[in-house]
């Protein structure tokens, strides 16, 4: 260590050692020890950077610069920290009082100087990449140099403009392919941003100008003072100031497991960790890009989202079409290029070659690879993208922000929702409804109970459950600008400092005299919240409040009308047992209050686990929503189950269960600790049965997920809000996060989160994923009757004629009103309620379903047996002669075969109902698309035949050809009288008998 020392210090030490010869041995130490930290502190001043203060940054009246600043916490330096003088002197240079918070007026200036909480983003990618990336297909490029070669053969053979018409018309249709991908793709990319925005703006508390308020995490600045509690994410890195058993868990930065208590001397604080348990209360240091989050985010970039597995299902379906339509152009070429050199060799010679023959090779070769281009359904998962975007913006007008894509298709496919009750099935604005204290059972109403609770008790009991109220709490009441009383914190809490409000009066002061020792915060294993007070005649006492049972076992004694803790015999615990029920049978969530006084030589890092004095019974109501029973009646009639998984006593979760009709009379009401006791045998016969699950602990609503996954194959989704729903939310086929109510933590997990906290939005969510998943099958259903004719038509003629009747640049159109405008048109139609009488997908079902089969091959068949009677016997048929009778006659077949694929459009909104024209007319996209097609195809025959290979028809030759398009329609209603599902019939296209709502559904 010596060597690091300077040489100005070592003549220092050499003095000392000199000095320490005459004196005792003890001072000897002592002086040796202060020169080796006066060494340390040298080597750390040494190493240490400087940090120099900005004028700006003084000119504001803060003596310390951002820089500085943001390493204390990221660096985890408590030389530093202690050098400025803790976290106190910390707050003093940079203005702000640790009880009041930052001034608003400073929020600007605050945020020029420190920053913002904004991390740096991936620029957004620009049209013109979108526009890169769709030229960059191979079949294009195939056909771009195709249609070059075209051109400059063409120029050579036939001049100019006549010459270069095939090889334009190609490069037109390339480019509407190419721009109207690209504007699809770079509206969703837009859309996905914007939905991720708002899926990063997180609300949290902070004190600002002495109260209490919520804001933005964007909107954070240094200096603000942030109250944390369970399951919360930090959310900018700072200092601790105050706070209870604060357990922080840092894997997301670290990669450790093990979780890290956070006390005053070790007061460090991370963006972008969560916490574990406890709660407390945070000095921003660093916000944005001087956290070590932000630093960590700067150094990643922005993925995408992964495929969805619909999406990955049906990329093998596109290889599998695209490899069959490979080896048809394959065949398809080289069948023309026989019978081209076959009828060459009989009339002119295979050694005497002309320049025209080298462009109908090309246009040989042209032909089979835009049978490629047509046969590979680039529009499949296209139409998955465009449906789960729609939806997902859909979702989010509707109160539902889907995080994952991948959750709009599975919600379609539940089959079981397990839902918590406090918040989603009920309102989350909890009132006390009733009271029992010193045996008297009292219906809150106002002042008028408050006088007469204040008749029977005397003002000791008052003041013990009023301290007990008030000190055993979490959240905080904040006096707004206004004057009036806001109350910050968990709704149960809420309603207890609301009656504890009402009970004091003007006396709040009173209870701050009281100072806490230490809090174990409430959570879902425990079931209770329990505090130690330092009271102001310097006594010591424990605070407890939680579940009925769990509480009224840990009490010995029971206050009585004088304020005197007297033992409680076992006739008292079982009225007590009775008022609890009781209440619970009306609904009410049940809650105990209790304390114990302990001696001052009591040890103060631990509360009586025992010998509690219970004080009063609270009943608390929370009301179902409204609109909820309806909600679940359509979950029943779509064939999903609904089980409610609640903390609560059974009887409350009984009682609101059956008010929303998921507890029938052959359902099943269960404990948590009777099911996590029974054998996997005995859950096998169990759990069918079961719909209500009450005093569950996290483990146990995991369990049932795993089991209904796993033994029943059922698709389940299970809706949370607190860090402990997080297991089951993660292992479930869709997890459901409450916006208002949920903790960081449950959001994180979740793969949808319900803003508005209520079930009949999850409802809705399903309605949607139905509706993805069948809008899906439709726009499938369309494409590959496309596809199978097209192959066939094109491959048919090579092989008789030597020539096919679909030009390239023909097939391309044909190519995007399969692809991208049948995609638009098919895979936006909202849900209908038809589609929630249908049973839900089950796991690993067949995508192309029986009725797909059925409508394809009819649709198909009937498309070529009239494209063949065109090829084959049209000139006779429709009368058509000339020296343009070809053109016109395969003008005809196109018209016919783009007509067949727009009615067959419309045939494909309804794969069962015969009446397709149900509510076509409220969905303008459909109707804009399908008049656009129409429009477009006029133009394409009528004066684009230069490029297009077409002549101008007669009107007697377009009605022929809508006509023959129409009937398709005909053939489609006829095709789904034919059932092929057991139990189909057209009057029940679901195959079963739908199950009625109302009162005679449960």
């Amino acid at each position: 260590m010596s060597h690091m020392i300077p040489t100005c210090f070592r003549v220092l030490l050499v003095k000392y050692r000199s000095e320490i010869v005459v004196i005792s041995p003890w001072e000897k130490i002592r002086v040796a020890l202060y020169v080796q930290q006066a060494a340390f502190h040298f080597i750390d001043a040494a190493n240490r950077k400087e940090h120099h203060l900005s004028e700006e940054v003084m000119k504001a009246g803060f003596s310390i610069s951002p820089d500085e600043l943001a390493s204390i916490a990221s660096g985890h330096d408590i030389k530093s920290l202690k050098m400025h003088g803790g976290v106190e002197g910390i707050s003093r240079k940079i203005n702000v009082s640790l009880d009041d918070g930052i001034n608003t007026t400073d929020f600007s200036m605050r945020q020029n100087l420190y920053g913002a909480n904004r991390y740096v983003e991936k620029p957004p990618r620009s049209f013109w990449m979108f526009v890169w990336d769709a030229l960059q297909d191979l079949t294009l490029i195939i056909l771009m140099i195709c249609a070059l070669i075209s051109i400059v053969v063409g120029l050579a053979t036939e001049g100019w403009p006549k010459g270069v018409y095939d090889g334009l018309g190609i490069l037109l249709s390339i480019f509407l392919v190419v721009i109207v991908t690209a504007v699809s793709d770079y509206k969703q990319s837009l859309q996905f941003r914007e939905l991720d925005k708002e899926k990063k703006n997180i609300v949290i508390h902070v004190t600002r100008d002495g109260s209490r308020q919520k804001v933005s995490i964007y909107d954070l600045v240094v200096g603000d003072i942030v109250h944390l509690s369970i399951g919360d994410q930090v959310p900018a890195d700072g200092l601790f100031i105050s706070g209870y058993s604060l357990l922080i868990d840092e894997s997301s930065l670290s990669g450790e497991s093990e979780p890290v208590y956070i006390t005053q001397e070790k007061p460090f604080l991370l963006a972008g960790t969560t916490v574990q348990d406890g709660s407390a209360k945070m000095l921003v240091t660093a916000v944005g890009m001087h956290t070590e989050w932000g630093r960590l985010m700067g150094t990643l970039s922005q993925g995408g989202e992964d495929e969805t597995p619909l999406q990955v299902k049906l990329n093998g379906v596109a290889t599998i079409i695209g490899q069959i339509g490979l080896v048809v152009a394959t065949l398809t070429f080289v069948v023309l290029i026989v019978r081209f050199l076959v009828d060459k060799g009989m009339h002119v010679g295979l050694l005497t070659w002309f320049p025209e023959d080298a462009l109908t090779l090309l246009n040989y070769f042209a032909i089979s690879v835009t049978i490629i281009v047509v046969a590979v359904p680039e529009g499949l998962p296209l139409a998955v993208t465009l449906s789960l975007a729609f939806a997902m913006k859909k979702l989010m007008d509707d109160k539902a922000l889907v995080r994952h894509l991948s959750a709009c298709e599975t919600m379609g496919s539940a089959s079981c929702i397990c839902t918590d009750k406090t918040g989603t099935l009920t309102t989350n604005h909890m009132v006390v409804d009733k009271i029992w204290i010193c045996e008297v059972s009292k219906s809150f109403r106002g002042k008028e109970t408050i006088n007469d609770l204040k008749a029977v008790i005397s003002e000791k009991v008052l003041s013990i459950l009023l301290q007990c109220i008030f000190e055993n709490s979490d959240s905080e009441v904040v006096k707004g600008k206004d004057g009036k009383n806001t109350i910050m914190g968990t709704p149960t809490e809420a309603a207890l400092l609301e009656f504890g409000l009402e009970l004091e009066g003007e006396c709040y002061a009173q209870h701050r005299d009281c100072k806490k020792l230490r809090v174990e915060p409430f959570n879902s294993v425990k079931k209770k919240m329990s505090v130690l007070v330092s009271l102001p005649g310097g006594r010591i006492r424990a605070f407890c409040k939680g579940a009925s049972e769990i509480l009224l076992q840990m009490c010995d004694k029971i206050i009585d009308s004088d304020g005197n803790s007297v033992p409680l015999s076992e006739v008292q615990t079982k009225n007590i047992l009775d008022i609890i029920n009781t209440f619970a049978c009306e609904a009410l969530r049940t809650l105990c209050l209790a304390f114990k006084d302990v001696d001052e030589t009591y040890e103060r890092d631990k509360i009586p686990a025992d010998g509690y004095t219970l004080i009063a019974v609270f009943g608390i109501k929370d009301p179902v929503r409204p609109g909820v029973r309806d909600a679940v009646q359509s979950c029943i009639a779509a064939g999903v189950t609904v089980r409610m998984v609640t903390g609560d006593n059974i009887n409350t979760a009984k009682a609101i269960a059956r008010e929303c009709g998921i507890l029938t009379d052959d359902g099943l009401a269960i404990e948590g600790s009777d099911f996590r006791n029974k054998s996997p045998e005995e859950m096998k016969d169990l759990i069918p049965e079961i719909q209500v699950m009450a005093r569950s602990l996290p483990l146990d609503k995991h369990t049932l997920v795993t089991n209904l996954r796993s033994m029943f194959h059922e698709v389940v989704a299970v809706t949370g809000d607190g860090t402990n729903d997080a297991p089951a939310l993660h292992e479930a086929d869709i997890g459901l996060a409450m916006g208002i109510a949920g903790t960081e933590v449950a959001k994180e997990s979740a793969d949808v989160i319900v803003l508005d906290d209520n079930f009949a939005t999850i409802i809705n969510v399903a309605r949607w994923g139905r509706a993805v998943y069948i809008n899906i099958q439709k726009f499938v259903q369309f494409q590959l009757t496309v596809n199978v004719v097209a192959l066939i038509v094109n491959f048919v003629s090579a092989c008789i004629t030597g020539s096919t009747p679909l030009t390239a640049v023909q097939l391309l159109w044909v190519n995007m009103i399969m692809d991208t405008l049948g995609a638009l048109a098919l895979a936006t139609e909202p849900p209908n309620d038809e589609m929630m009488k249908r049973p839900p997908v089950k796991r690993g079902e067949s995508f192309i379903t029986r009725t797909m089969w059925r409508n394809i091959i009819g649709q198909s068949l009937y498309q070529l047996v009239v494209l063949g009677t065109l090829m084959f016997a049209g000139k006779r048929l429709l009368n058509i002669e000339g020296s343009n009778a070809d053109s016109i006659l395969n003008t005809v077949i196109f018209n016919s075969f783009v007509f067949c694929q727009v009615f067959n459009e419309i045939n494909s909104l309804e794969m069962d109902k015969i009446n397709v024209f149900y509510g076509v007319f409220s969905n303008w996209i459909f109707v804009a698309i399908i008049a656009s097609t129409v429009i477009f195809q006029v133009i394409i025959v009528e004066f684009l035949g230069t490029f297009a290979s077409t002549v101008p028809l007669s009107w007697e030759l377009w009605l022929v050809s809508v006509l023959l398009g129409s009937i398709s329609l005909i053939v489609g209603i006829i095709l789904k009288c034919i059932p092929v599902e057991p139990g189909r019939t057209a009057d029940k296209p679901n195959g079963y008998e739908p199950i009625p709502s109302g009162p005679e559904a449960v």
